[in-house]
Formats: structure tokens, sequence, C-alpha cells
């Protein structure tokens, strides 16, 4: 059988660990003959969105046929922003047969040539997703009333009749589709993010470990916390995390951020960062990511979600990160701790309790490494996404 992966509601990212690239990978690992259409919308070596120069087809590091299609130039600008697309898209279904047809984000208006392809085959099954929420989207009017209420939910309608099954990535995702596309609450579903199996089993080598805790000189008996992802003007909390391990009393508690920074926080990242307790190491490679989590005895995220949560969570590590309505699904029931304000105080009160590997944090541990990987495993979530019916 064969699924066609359609990323072209927003980027496609080779080399990354986003849904996107994680559900084909594990779709051909069952057996699939798996393809993917995507955006040339990508991210630079710097981890900041680009435009791929056009290209047409290529095999990605999984053995998976990508093709990659332009902006309908014609319209230039409006064809960015209402996504459409210089390619026959229902001509690459009826040449690809495709049996499934998984839709990352029906956010864009060339999914009425997917609609029209459904509707001639009926024997094909639809699956769209979604990673929209109130904290990444419709954040002012015309997002929300326009964009939405009206072009977004029109696209979620058009594809809706031919749909087995809307997922929202978190239940704030699942919540959206019902209340911003009204789609209907019985055909969705919560489809976790989660953690790459092979990443995750690679990563626990105690070689890893021991590898990046030597290269920033971290001693076996410091507490090391790692925080990781974007830094900007959505995302400061970080500079308090820095602040906070700062102002921790003891020596063997220690910090490392990675991620890119812009411009206008670098300066006090720099100032907060003093190459010892605290350490900014810059933007890694997505893949790297998982060894350098794996190199930590906590991680952090003060902020807004990212995907880093449930990857961290799938690796069986304890976490503190933000409390935000409808994320509370990485919580197994005690792997993880929440704050709910935004302050240095609060962070350094979280942290505290648990740096001497208290029975607090055993406890954690515990749960994390036991639940983790159950709950949070990409071949799991993949299976389920497209067999689940």
């Amino acid at each position: 059988m064969k699924v066609i992966h359609i990323c072209l509601a927003c980027f496609y990212i080779d080399g990354y660990a986003y849904q996107e690239n994680m559900l084909p990978k594990y779709h051909k690992k069952m057996g699939y003959e798996v393809s993917i259409l995507a955006s040339l919308v990508s991210y630079d070596e710097k981890g900041q969105p680009c435009l791929l120069e056009e290209r047409d087809e290529y095999i990605n590091e999984y053995g998976i046929p990508v093709k990659r299609i332009p902006y309908r130039a014609k319209f230039s600008s409006i064809a960015k922003i209402l996504r459409i697309y210089n390619h026959n898209t229902y001509n690459y279904l009826i040449k690809e047969k495709p049996d499934i047809i998984f839709i990352h984000g029906c956010q864009f208006l060339d999914i009425k040539h997917i609609a029209r392809y459904a509707k001639e085959n009926k024997r094909v099954k639809i699956y769209v997703d979604n990673h929209s929420d109130f904290s990444n989207s419709a954040t002012n009017w015309l997002s929300k009333n326009i964009f939405h209420k009206i072009i977004w939910k029109y696209c979620a309608h058009l594809i809706e009749p031919f749909t087995k099954k809307f997922y929202g990535v978190l239940p704030a995702r699942v919540d959206f589709l019902n209340k911003i596309y009204k789609i209907p609450k019985e055909k969705i579903k919560l489809l976790v993010m989660g953690a790459d199996d092979d990443k995750v089993l690679d990563a626990k080598d105690e070689s890893v470990r021991k590898m990046i805790r030597e290269k920033y000189n971290i001693e076996k008996d410091d507490f090391l916390i790692i925080t990781g992802g974007k830094i900007d003007n959505s995302k400061k909390q970080t500079l308090l995390l820095m602040q906070a391990v700062q102002q921790i009393n003891k020596k063997n508690v220690k910090l490392i951020v990675f991620g890119s920074v812009v411009e206008e926080l670098r300066d006090k990242i720099k100032t907060l960062a003093d190459g010892v307790k605290v350490q900014y190491i810059g933007w890694i490679f997505s893949e790297d990511s998982y060894n350098y989590f794996a190199a930590a005895d906590l991680v952090v995220f003060p902020g807004r979600h990212s995907v880093f949560w449930e990857q961290v969570v799938g690796q069986g590590i304890p976490m503190i990160v933000k409390h935000w309505d409808g994320t509370t699904h990485i919580n197994l029931g005690g792997n993880v701790k929440f704050l709910y304000g935004d302050s240095v105080e609060e962070i350094k009160n979280s942290i505290v309790p648990l740096h001497n590997k208290s029975d607090i944090y055993k406890n954690m541990r515990i749960i994390a490494e036991t639940k983790g990987l159950e709950e949070f495993s990409y071949l799991k979530i993949a299976k389920k996404s497209i067999e689940s019916l």
C-alpha cells in the first residue's frame, strides 16, 4: 500500500525530527511505500526559516522520494500567503495512485485538488493533522477572524467529507479544530508528537552522555540542566532560567543552553552565560538534540511549547515546563513539574529540591524512564495514525 504525505500548509525540513519527518520514516519501516509532496519552505543552516531554490525530486535520508514544489509565481506574495502552488497536485495524485493520503495541516488553498481526487477515488483514506492552537495561531484579529475562521475553515471543510480522522497533535489543537474550524468532535482525535525510537536507543548509550558532558567540562557528579530551541521574543523565559541557575548557590548545578537567538537578545544571552555554570553553545543540528538531552539530569522549558517537550518525555528524562492549557498530556503521573508564572524565583524554587537527586527527583526519573517511550514512541504513533480505524 502507498502512503503520500502532503506538506504544503507550512514547512518541510530535511534532517529534522518533526512529525512531518517521523511519520513518513516509520510508515516506511512498517512496510508501506511512502512519498512526500512538500513546499520549498525549510530552515537554513542557522535554524532560520528560508525558501529553498526550486528543485524537482530527490530521495531523503530515509530513502523516501520527496517532491518539492514552488508557489505559483503568477500571484507572487498572494500565493505565499494562501499557499497556492505552481504544480498540478491533482495530476500528481493520479500518477502516484495513493491508498492513503496524510495531510500535515489543512491551511492551504491547493487542498481543493486533494478533495477532487478523493471525490473521484472513494477507496483512498485521508487523514489530516493540525498544529495550530491559540498560542501560535489566531493571535490577532486578522489571523483569527479572516484567515482561520474563514479561509482555513473553508479548506478544512473542503476536505472534511473525505477525511477519516482529523488529528490534533496537542489537546489544545484538538480543541482548535472543533472551536475554530467547526470539525465534528467525533471526527477529531489526539495524535501526540513523540520521539524517534532509533535516536532514543542510540542516545541511551552511556558513552554518549559521557562524551557530551566531557566536551563542556561537566563533572560526573554535576547536576546538569539542559534547555534548547529558538530563543526569541516569545520565548524570553530562557533568560529567566539562566538567571535562576546563576542564583542557585550550588557549584554542581550547571546549565547548557542551545538554539538560535534573535539579534536583540544576543547580548543578554552572552552576559548571562559565564562559560562555567551557565553555557550557551549556539545552534545545533536537530538530530543531535537527542544526545544533548541524554546528557542531562533535568530538562527545563520555561517558555512556550515546542516539539522538544514530547521528545524529552520519550527519552525518559525528568522535566520542568511552563504550564499551558492543553499541553499537560506530557505528564505521565509525576515525570514533569509545571511552572505557572514567569519569574526567576519560581524557576529556582522548582530546581533546588531536585538538584541533589532527592527522593522527589528519583521518583520523577523512574516514571519518566518507565512510561516515556511507552507513550511517546513515534513507531507506535505512526501505527495509530493510519491503522487505528
